[in-house]
């Protein structure tokens, strides 16, 4: 059985402010990934930065090199971690427009992939209504977003020196929720079969015409 070390995580903050809260977010939870001995390819949103999706630009020029870096990203890695701020209650357009983009490849990067979204705010949402929007075109493109998002409220107060949580409770509950995504990225890569025997066991009969899990 291989072990957690050839398990490969993308982790990203959308934010290309320098001192972003989320980025600050997104390293902390590659160092908690990388405590539990999985590898993390740490990005900055700004190698995926593209102009605005345009059809006519896309037939002329191709799909520009940010969208491209970042296909490549996802198809090096076996899941995804963004750390989304929160612009007017939504994701921001930067994000959006270079998953428009990635979304023209073919085979399409996101579709299978596991994703864990989080958050920080400095208001007592914590973002959390950015992810609930990023969360529509990942679902539509494929990805299996992980069930429980993790929005980090007053995230202004609660950040020590040395990019640890001042809060102990809360680094628990952080920690525990990228450990049960990891756990979900290791089952669905080293036993695929585990997925099968759940479905039979809802008394459905396998079929690759509608069960993605025989594919």
């Amino acid at each position: 059985m291989e072990s957690r070390e050839s398990l490969r995580y993308l982790i990203f903050s959308a934010s290309m402010r320098s001192g972003s809260l989320n980025t600050q977010l997104a390293k902390l939870a590659a160092t908690v990934i990388q405590g539990h001995g999985a590898t993390v390819d740490y990005a900055d949103m700004q190698e995926f930065d593209c102009p605005s999706y345009n059809g006519d630009m896309e037939q002329k020029s191709g799909i520009p090199s940010g969208a491209n870096e970042l296909r490549k990203r996802l198809e090096e890695n076996d899941a995804f971690i963004i750390a989304s701020p929160e612009y007017n209650a939504s994701m921001p357009g930067t994000l959006k427009n270079v998953i428009d983009w990635v979304s023209r490849f073919r085979p399409q990067p996101f579709n299978e992939k596991h994703s864990l979204l989080m958050s920080a705010s400095p208001s007592m949402v914590g973002g959390n209504r950015a992810l609930w929007s990023l969360r529509i075109p990942l679902e539509h493109l494929g990805s299996r977003v992980f069930p429980d998002m993790f929005s980090l409220a007053s995230a202004h107060q609660v950040f020590n020196g040395d990019g640890t949580l001042n809060n102990t409770a809360l680094a628990k509950r952080f920690e525990d929720n990228l450990v049960a995504f990891m756990n979900l990225v290791e089952a669905a890569k080293h036993y695929p079969c585990i997925k099968k025997a759940w479905v039979e066991f809802l008394g459905e009969r396998p079929d690759p015409v509608i069960d993605r899990v025989e594919a």
